[in-house]
């Protein structure tokens, strides 16, 4: 067969064995030439009676895990009742797709709605067993979906909503890499460019292997000793492996990080050339030529194969049988090293053949072979061993030849005959990708779906950064947010430096929170986001030197407000704003006006890379100005006119009056300024308890003594003129003949005026406005209000300092309300980090955020992070809840009632008998008086409600549907049904369904509503 089409790149692999949780210690564990081979588990052996077989000892000795009744339901979207239900080969298998997407580097969001097919194995793990024997098949709605095999892909599609082929392959012991070729083989056509394969196998009872040991198949031994004179059969093993594939060329244009590419594969049967179950070395000498041949490799080429090698006696022999087949076709002459990795963590029936696939790709990725267990001698079966075959017994180098990449073989055979094969090579060269150098720290964003997998996803990364000083924490901040899932419960660590990151990790890991350690949970919608720009008031000296040295949206910002200034300055707005010892003084209004509009407009082009965009915008004195040239409104040269001739008339006007702020009601402030009237006036409102007033110099030192005397207090103003008030006004005409060209648009963004005090339509932003917007008070209090009826609004004051944010919260006081309120920097903390601080306390409450910019972006690299901390609890079912169930129903005995009022008794003692355990006060006497009630209400689940109908099927002999309950949804309409069922029915119409009125209460009833049962 020609080649075609292209090759296939392993890009994320996640594994789970007994003491294995994940590849680093897969590797560790092949590497060091462990096992994982014991005997089960005690506490698992609850119900079996194995003990009593007389191949107990070989039944109970294999690779098991600890425990398999663990699940993160919450994390998956699961209630408890289907999680129980769950065959735990589905949950497995769940886990490990979603741990295999992110090895991939990909947020699972990211497939979302996308063409991946999902192909993945399983068997039988015995669960349905147990099912029966705790009697939930009677009752258990979710058994349907609980016990079916074909399930395990389908809910891996809809973990992740990609839109692909979705089913389980079976082939038996052949089975997960057959899973693998059919991937390849649609992603090779054309027909996807994304797939994920692999397999799972659990057992529930190691009793369920008496089978495979009347077969022959185990050994007696405990130990797999594949290819050795010994070998006496395998042991079995728990466990699975899943693997993302994707196109190769797609793989290198994005960057993965490549394991092995899959050159061939191929998948034969033995046909009649064996008798089922003897391994047949013809069908499998066929796959691997055909793996072989689509792959376009030389036999010779090939430096390992990772055999089946079950260690059992006939299989050993027709396996290298089969490949000495191959070696005859094809003329290799150099002898070819095997291994298998069942002598490791024992046979995965299913899972094997990905499990082997794990093995080969990581070896192929390190250049490393690493030991194959319990060999000590050939197996006399196979003559000449040493002449075509050699078995690792020590982790060593590559085996393959300099100058062309390593390649290897896995193989699997199924019991009824059907074997794959399939090629790997070493994954083409990829440049290096230079770790981006930075000034600043970067933020490093964790997230889960719980509290205490937040922290210990903290815990996690801290041990995994310390344990690595080679890890840029550019390239760890870019993978936590390009490569991981956003979920509610949300931290941001912010470090200048790795022992602070580390820190702040610590931090979040003990549920705690600090300034450089942002923690929250996203409850509920967030936003509108709004742009707030203050007056004067701000401006300190130096108040933009750190981040125009960190930032360069920043300081490309500064320098185009410089540029768009000149015309207007005799000095340099560069040197003022990062605190030059050249610059102009800050003491003087027409330098502190343009530098705080530079400063403004600057830190919102910051705030809008980082990807928060305002929604409306609102300005205080000047900053409405900035708030007009932000929203678009005007263009950057004309609010540079408009600052300047603005800053420069009042110039004029300095020593002529001044202004305070006072901490006390409009109203309060109002009645007592009546006694300086036209002396003093208010300029300004901004909260229910903060207010400026303005006037003559006197005035305000008059006014400061009575406030005091009355236990209010007062502050002025560092300014020495009366800004918004009469005294403005010779400057009338000065300002309105200066910009009367203005020009303005119409803004996409909503904008809102402090003149006017509400929405104001921006074409209407001309030379009388800005005149107005000088001499008005400010109402900037009145639209706060406004804005802050929309629950969940966002305020992002945008100034060198806060100065608004305390009367905002004050009236967020008054008005009951929860807005978010961050500020941008602080003349303690005017850098980069405290600008993502401000980020993550919007991102942690659900705003939007883009972290790329501030994570580097490129050049940082995609890394490999530890994969989610799952917060696992027991679902579980046992034999014993068959005798203590309240759901189980009582023998029929054919018992009819004769009245309705017997039916009502009847209905209501099997309901009390059901609730006896969970409400033991609901006694049929109480039940009686409640039956108008419905089921749901006098506490029933969806499986009780079934329950109660199979008590009463089993007690009447009557046919009774498996929605009656639902349908007649009250004790009392149910018994009036069951009478109607035993005598002819009453002329008057049927009772009609009630209609369910909290459907969230237990997704079951949806379910019924829907028709599903």
């Amino acid at each position: 067969m020609v080649r075609a089409g292209a090759d296939i790149a392993v890009i994320g692999m996640s594994c789970r064995f007994p003491g294995v949780p994940g590849l680093t210690e897969f590797w560790r564990l092949l590497v060091n030439g462990e096992s994982t081979v014991a005997t089960f588990p005690e506490h698992r052996l609850s119900g079996s009676t194995v003990s009593s077989h007389p191949d107990a000892a070989t039944l109970t000795t294999g690779s098991f895990l600890d425990a398999i009744d663990g699940f993160d339901a919450a994390f998956f979207g699961t209630g408890g009742a289907e999680a129980a239900a769950m065959d735990p080969t589905q949950r497995l298998g769940l886990e490990l797709a979603w741990e295999a997407v992110e090895d991939a580097r990909i947020p699972a969001t990211a497939l979302a709605g996308r063409e991946v097919d999902v192909v993945v194995s399983t068997a039988p793990s015995g669960y349905d067993l147990l099912r029966k024997l705790s009697g939930s098949d009677r009752d258990d709605h979710y058994a349907a979906l609980g016990s079916s095999g074909a399930l395990i892909a389908n809910r891996i599609s809809s973990l992740l909503d990609v839109r692909g082929m979705s089913f389980c392959a079976d082939s038996g012991q052949s089975s997960s890499l057959v899973a693998l070729a059919l991937a390849c083989d649609r992603i090779r056509s054309g027909a996807v460019e994304l797939a994920i394969a692999g397999g799972v196998h659990l057992i529930t009872d190691p009793e369920a292997g008496i089978s495979l040991a009347n077969l022959g198949a185990l050994s007696p031994d405990g130990r797999c000793f594949t290819f050795d004179e010994r070998a006496n059969g395998f042991v079995r093993g728990e466990g699975g492996a899943i693997v993302v594939l994707k196109r190769l060329d797609l793989a290198v244009a994005d960057g993965d990080h490549i394991y092995a590419v899959v050159r061939g594969w191929g998948v034969a049967s033995g046909g009649a050339s064996s008798r089922m179950p003897d391994p047949s070395p013809s069908g499998q000498a066929a796959a691997t030529r055909t793996a072989l041949e689509r792959a376009a490799v030389d036999f010779g080429d090939v430096d390992y194969v990772e055999a089946h090698g079950t260690g059992t006696r006939l299989g050993d022999p027709a396996e290298l049988a089969g490949l000495r087949e191959v070696f005859r076709q094809t003329g290799r002459t150099r002898p070819l090293a095997v291994g298998s990795v069942k002598t490791n963590v024992g046979h995965l029936e299913p899972a094997a053949g990905i499990v082997g696939f794990v093995k080969t790709a990581l070896c192929v990725d390190r250049g490393q072979l690493v030991p194959s267990l319990n060999f000590r001698s050939p197996n006399p079966a196979v003559a000449d061993f040493a002449r075509d075959f050699e078995v690792a017994r020590v982790t060593q180098p590559w085996p393959g030849q300099p100058g062309r990449p390593r390649r290897a073989g896995v193989s699997a055979f199924g019991m009824g005959g059907t074997t794959a094969h399939v090629i790997l090579e070493q994954a083409p060269g990829q440049p290096p990708t230079p770790t981006a150098a930075r000034t600043a720290g970067v933020p490093w964003v964790l997230s889960a779906r719980s509290p205490e997998a937040l922290r210990a996803q903290a815990g996690r990364l801290r041990e995994f950064v310390a344990a690595d000083p080679s890890l840029s924490a550019a390239d760890v901040a870019y993978s936590l947010v390009a490569t991981r899932t956003t979920f509610a419960h949300r931290a941001v660590v912010l470090g200048d430096g790795r022992e602070a990151a580390l820190t702040g990790l610590d931090l979040v890991a003990g549920g705690q929170s600090a300034a450089r350690a942002v923690r929250g949970v996203v409850d509920g919608p967030v936003g509108p986001t709004v742009f707030v720009f203050p007056g004067q008031g701000s401006q300190w000296q130096g108040m933009g030197r750190q981040l125009y040295a960190e930032s360069e949206v920043f300081a490309r910002a500064i320098d185009d407000c410089a540029r768009a200034f000149q015309p207007w300055l005799d000095w340099s707005l560069v040197d003022v704003v990062t605190g030059a010892e050249s610059a102009a003084s800050l003491d003087r209004i027409d330098v502190i006006q343009p530098a705080l509009f530079a400063m403004m407009v600057s830190l919102a082009r910051v705030w809008r890379s980082l990807g928060v965009v305002p929604d409306a915008v609102v300005g205080h004195s000047q900053g409405e100005i900035a708030a007009a040239y932000d929203c678009g409104a005007i263009s950057l040269d004309d609010a540079a006119r408009i600052v300047s001739v603005r800053s420069q008339a009042m110039a004029e006007l300095t020593g002529c009056g001044g202004m305070t702020a006072v901490a006390a009601s409009p109203e309060w402030v109002g009645d007592r300024l009546a006694r300086w009237s036209g002396r003093l006036s208010v300029a300004a409102v901004n909260g229910p308890s903060s207010v400026v007033i303005s006037g003559e110099g006197t005035a305000l030192d008059e006014f400061a003594e009575l406030a005091g005397a009355e236990g209010v207090r007062v502050r002025r103003v560092k300014v020495d003129l009366a800004g918004h008030s009469h005294y403005l006004e010779p400057l009338r005409e000065t300002l309105l003949d200066a910009i009367a060209d203005v020009t303005s648009r119409e803004s996409a963004v909503r904008f809102y005026s402090t003149v006017t005090g509400g929405p104001f339509d921006t074409r209407g932003l001309d030379s009388a406005h800005w005149y107005a917007n000088l001499r008005s008070m400010v109402r900037f209090g009145e639209v706060v209000e406004q804005l802050m009826a929309v629950p969940g609004t966002v305020f992002v004051e945008v100034s060198p300092h806060p100065v608004l944010q305390l009367a905002m919260a004050e009236t967020a006081d008054a008005l009951a309300a929860s807005p978010v309120l961050v500020n941008t920097l602080h003349r303690d903390d005017a850098g980069l980090l405290k600008v993502y601080g401000s980020l993550a306390e919007l991102h942690v409450r659900g705003l939007p955020v883009d972290w790329s910019a501030a994570c580097g972006l490129r050049p940082a690299r995609r890394i490999g992070l530890p994969t989610y901390p799952f917060q696992r609890q027991r679902y579980w079912l046992t034999a014993d809840d068959a005798a203590t169930s309240p759901g189980a129903p009582a023998p029929a005995d054919g018992v009819r009632p004769d009245s309705e009022a017997s039916a009502l008794g009847l209905v209501c003692a099997e309901a009390a008998a059901m609730l006896s355990t969970t409400k033991p006060g609901l006694t049929p006497a109480v039940l009686t008086a409640r039956s108008a009630q419905t089921f749901r209400d006098l506490g029933f689940d969806s499986a009780m409600v079934v329950g109660l109908r199979n008590r009463l099927a089993g007690i009447t002999g009557l046919r009774l549907s498996a929605t009656v309950a639902f349908t007649y949804p009250t004790p009392q309409a149910l018994a009036a049904h069951l009478f109607a069922l035993v005598e002819p029915p009453k002329p008057d119409p049927p009772a009609e369904p009630a209609e369910l009125d909290d459907r969230a209460d237990d997704e079951l009833y949806a379910l019924i509503d829907r028709g599903y049962l």
